[in-house]
């Protein structure tokens, strides 16, 4: 009996290296963290134009569907700026009639000026071959080419002012300058109204909301969150030590504690590029004061198959533990 303690407590020594050694061999194979979490895409709704919310048709932790109405704003004042440039384009379009129609009154007028010097011209030149012939005296040649002289003017006249109520009509239907302007300030007018229907751009839950009607909002100041139903991912922070081992694509078992028992698959999408010491508001100053050696982590995306049972909702923020496979290559299928 004597010899029995000492087999035992070698026996439990042994047993004690031998967990050790397979926990460490375990370890080094299978990287695992326990400071890891659920992420997925958050967006957050924001109006595109100032006024009073007139009605919120969605409520905290509501599922919508992409395009449903999240909330509809006051739209009386939009509505009247849309009329005001509906006025405007037509005042614009009858602005531009009204200069086709002082082109055209330009344009007889400059054909009246040319027939007139045509006969003018005419008159002189008859009236030339008579004075040569001593027919017709000083006098008459003077006035005939007086004539002429003023009918050419006239000529010049209504040249110059057709070419001004060209310039001044431009373009001509669409494509006039102040029809453009008067189209552009409407198209704004009725995108505005549009945006007084807030409606959601991905499916996904409604969270942080707060929003009651007869709130004024203001155009660009956040709302509420929508938490997309899209893509889910952890982000893992792993030890530096380990990340010699992790690589894109190695597949990743992944517990999250709000659902114990639950197992979720899935791969190494990236590697961060810097520890979160780097990324943070006061990044550390190591070549000031004491400095104390402290094993850094890197965050891994690890993109997620969320689970196919609906009682099982992944929520963003909650925690996780995630174990990567560093002997599954990438592309493997398990």
């Amino acid at each position: 009996m004597k010899f029995v303690k000492p087999l035992v407590l070698i026996a439990a020594i042994v047993a004690a290296g031998a967990g050790l050694y397979w926990y460490w061999q375990r370890q080094t194979i299978y990287p695992s963290t326990d400071d890891a979490y659920v992420e997925a895409n958050i967006l957050t709704i924001t109006p595109l134009v100032s006024a009073q919310v007139a009605e919120v048709t969605v409520s905290e932790g509501q599922r919508v569907e992409a395009g449903a109405v999240l909330v509809q704003l006051d739209d009386q004042t939009l509505r009247a700026a849309v009329d005001a440039a509906q006025a405007q384009l037509d005042l614009a379009t009858q602005s531009a009639t009204a200069a086709i129609s002082h082109v055209t009154a330009a344009q007889a007028e400059l054909d009246a000026a040319q027939a007139a010097f045509t006969a003018a011209d005419t008159a002189f030149e008859r009236t030339e071959q008579l004075f040569a012939r001593h027919d017709v005296s000083q006098a008459a040649l003077d006035t005939a080419q007086a004539t002429r002289d003023q009918a050419q003017a006239r000529v010049g006249q209504a040249e110059a002012a057709l070419q001004v109520a060209r310039d001044q009509l431009g373009e001509t239907g669409a494509d006039n300058a102040s029809v453009r302007v008067a189209q552009a300030a409407l198209t704004q007018a009725q995108l505005a109204l549009g945006h007084a229907t807030i409606t959601a751009p991905v499916s996904g839950w409604i969270a942080n909301l707060s929003l009651r009607p007869g709130d004024v909002v203001s155009a660009g100041a956040p709302l509420f969150s929508l938490v997309e139903d899209g893509p889910w991912w952890v982000d893992a922070n792993f030890q530096e030590t380990d990340i010699h081992r992790i690589r894109p694509g190695q597949p990743v078992t992944v517990t999250v504690d709000m659902y114990p028992g639950l197992t979720l698959h899935g791969r190494i999408e990236t590697i961060g590029a810097g520890s979160g010491a780097v990324f943070s508001l006061l990044p550390p100053q190591n070549a000031t004061g004491n400095w104390v050696k402290v094993t850094q982590r890197f965050p891994v995306r690890v993109t997620l198959e969320p689970p196919s049972d609906p009682a099982f909702q992944l929520r963003v923020g909650s925690s996780a533990t995630a174990t990567v496979d560093t002997t599954g290559l990438p592309g493997d299928s398990r």
